[in-house]
């Protein structure tokens, strides 16, 4: 620098060097591509909800009239009716379908949620560890009918169709799906955390038990959530485990109703009052799964 130089200490920022223009400029090409990219985001999103609110109109169309007209108490609680029979309701087929996935439930999402604990903190990089995780995978892209021919064989062909029968192949499709949730909330719990724990001199159970379970929690309900809210809507496997029934369920070793098969049998009638039920079980279905869904989402945001 010269020695003979001054500077002005009185002079502002902005008259010693220029202050940038930072504001958005239209025609500049980065700003051009990334409008482009974002219209086209959208353009794709609402293209994608286009079936999804599509479906949704025509079943309240369709099934809204009998869900949330005055005779909605028969609808919900009233016996599927006879062929020439009119009024009617889907009830048992709600019952049976909340206890189907209630046996679901009751059976993968501990022995998930213990498979997940040997996964992602006992043994995560063991060969056994991983081939289960491998198999876990796998099994997410099983066909559901194929589940309803398992458990045919192993448990309907010795004790008959029943509920029992359904839920067991419901949780066979729930089973994956709580597994690989469950490791990947389990995995995002901070080392840090559990080295404290360990530091505290606790044992390895009671970090699971106070460290790794509480944090993970959220991630392993929406999991879970996610696993109810596809195992409300199968179909397939029912028909070769739980079969049908017009009538409530009274004991788990029975055929037993469910919503999706009442849809399968009703579209097919060819009386007006069964397809209106049909209908009207699809609204319901899908209002199930939309609330397990949004559930879901609730639960996956909120920190325990």
């Amino acid at each position: 620098m010269n020695p003979t130089s001054t500077i002005d200490l009185t002079a502002r920022p902005e008259e010693i060097r220029p202050r940038p223009n930072l504001d958005r400029q239209t025609l500049e090409p980065r700003a051009l591509k990334s409008g482009f990219l974002t219209g086209l985001t959208w353009l794709a999103a609402v293209l994608a909800a286009v079936p999804l609110f599509s479906v949704i109109y025509m079943l309240l169309i369709q099934g809204g009239s009998r869900l949330f007209g005055s005779d909605v108490v028969e609808v919900l609680t009233g016996l599927p009716p006879a062929g020439f029979e009119m009024g009617g309701g889907i009830g048992p087929a709600i019952l049976g379908t909340l206890v189907m996935v209630g046996i679901a439930s009751a059976i993968s999402i501990p022995l998930g949620i213990l498979a997940s604990i040997y996964l992602g903190v006992l043994e995560p990089k063991s060969r056994l560890a991983s081939t289960s995780r491998f198999l876990a995978k796998v099994l997410t892209g099983f066909p559901s009918i194929l589940a309803g021919v398992f458990v045919y064989a192993v448990l309907v062909i010795r004790f008959g169709y029943s509920a029992m029968a359904g839920g067991v192949a419901l949780a066979v499709l729930m089973l994956p799906t709580v597994v690989l949730a469950a490791e990947e909330a389990m995995a995002q719990v901070p080392q840090r955390m559990k080295d404290a724990a360990y530091g505290m001199g606790c044992t390895q159970t009671q970090v699971i038990l106070k460290v790794v379970l509480p944090t993970a929690l959220p991630g392993i309900l929406t999991g879970v959530m996610l696993a109810i809210a596809g195992a409300a809507g199968e179909s397939a496997p029912l028909l070769f485990t739980a079969l049908f029934s017009n009538y409530y369920i009274s004991e788990l070793a029975e055929p037993t109703a469910s919503l999706s098969i009442l849809i399968y049998n009703f579209s097919g009638m060819p009386f007006e009052n069964q397809i209106e039920l049909a209908w009207t079980a699809s609204l319901a279905l899908v209002l199930i799964v939309l609330m397990f869904n949004i559930l879901a989402r609730i639960v996956g945001r909120s920190k325990v």
